[in-house]
């Protein structure tokens, strides 16, 4: 059955339908044979993204620039001070116009609302590539890597492992949607939203998934298919690096934690990785890491979900 997601937003997973989710993996098998293949797949000819970021990344812009690319589109980039923005302008004059101009909008900024503005007032597609409460394309890639490695999704046991933040939100999402388990321990008062934790138990009701939140991270890493971690202090939190550092010790990845996963875990980062902070070299580059094949993938899957709403 075709699914039609032509002008959808995608603002966070729990907006999508699992029908939607599976389209978007198909689509991302297909372009990376494409891709893989020099078989030229020039799907949105003649379309603009606009590109806004609020924050840097090397992750985000690289693969959002270079799969409009590939896709026979061009991308157009905004820094921080690129727009009237910051000078005043609302969000709503702001979707208003770049939607006479553009086709579709990626935006990696700090405020979640301003992307749920974004989509709310502009008549143009909106991508959430990342806000301080989701991370939608990331997640979604990170699925589609364990898809490809495991051959399957649900069953699966996932333990993240740090900072309940973006990250913990959308795997929560996301994880609840396809029907796999996931453990989530992270320090006192560093717990994922509970409005987010209830959200996904609603999803594992209908899904057959099982969310577990506790603060110790032997627990949930007894016997993981896969070990997620995150750096322990996100951009914009500079400031309380070295008191989460104190906080955040008993949490680190290392070789002592994942001899309770399963022999043959997966161990995945979004990356950027603090390397000897949240896990140890001989862990982020043992033969069970899959951290860059699963940064490739952002640009496969993000390639399909460009395709699919634009």
């Amino acid at each position: 059955m075709s699914i039609k997601m032509k002008g959808k937003s995608l603002i966070e997973i729990n907006h999508l339908t699992i029908e939607e989710i599976y389209q978007i993996f198909e689509l991302s098998a297909a372009l990376k044979m494409k891709q893989l293949a020099g078989e030229p797949h020039r799907l949105l000819e003649g379309k603009t993204l606009g590109m806004i970021f609020s924050k840097p990344s090397t992750r985000t812009r690289v693969s959002f620039e270079v799969g409009i690319y590939q896709l026979g589109g061009i991308g157009m980039y905004f820094g921080p001070n690129d727009l009237q923005l910051n000078r005043g302008e609302t969000i709503s004059d702001t979707a208003k116009v770049l939607s006479r101009y553009l086709d579709g909008i990626m935006i990696r900024t700090f405020s979640h609302q301003d992307v749920i503005d974004l989509a709310r007032f502009g008549s143009i597609p909106v991508i959430n590539g990342l806000t301080d409460l989701h991370h939608p394309c990331q997640v979604l890639a990170d699925l589609f890597t364990i898809l490809e490695k495991k051959r399957k999704l649900e069953g699966l046991k996932l333990a993240y492992i740090g900072d309940g933040n973006n990250m913990a939100h959308s795997l929560l999402h996301g994880c609840s949607k396809v029907g796999m388990d996931i453990s989530i321990a992270s320090p006192s008062g560093y717990s994922p939203m509970k409005k987010i934790v209830e959200e996904s138990k609603v999803n594992a009701k209908e899904f057959g998934s099982k969310i577990e939140i506790v603060d110790d991270p032997i627990q949930v890493v007894k016997d993981a298919d896969i070990v997620y971690t995150d750096v322990w202090a996100s951009m914009g939190q500079e400031k309380e690096a070295e008191e989460r550092k104190k906080k955040f010790k008993k949490y680190q990845i290392n070789q002592d934690l994942v001899k309770h996963a399963k022999e043959d875990y997966l161990f995945m980062h979004c990356l950027p990785a603090h390397r000897g902070d949240e896990v140890v070299d001989e862990v982020a580059d043992s033969p069970n890491s899959i951290i860059f094949d699963e940064a490739e993938n952002r640009l496969h899957v993000q390639k399909a979900i460009m395709a699919l709403v634009m």
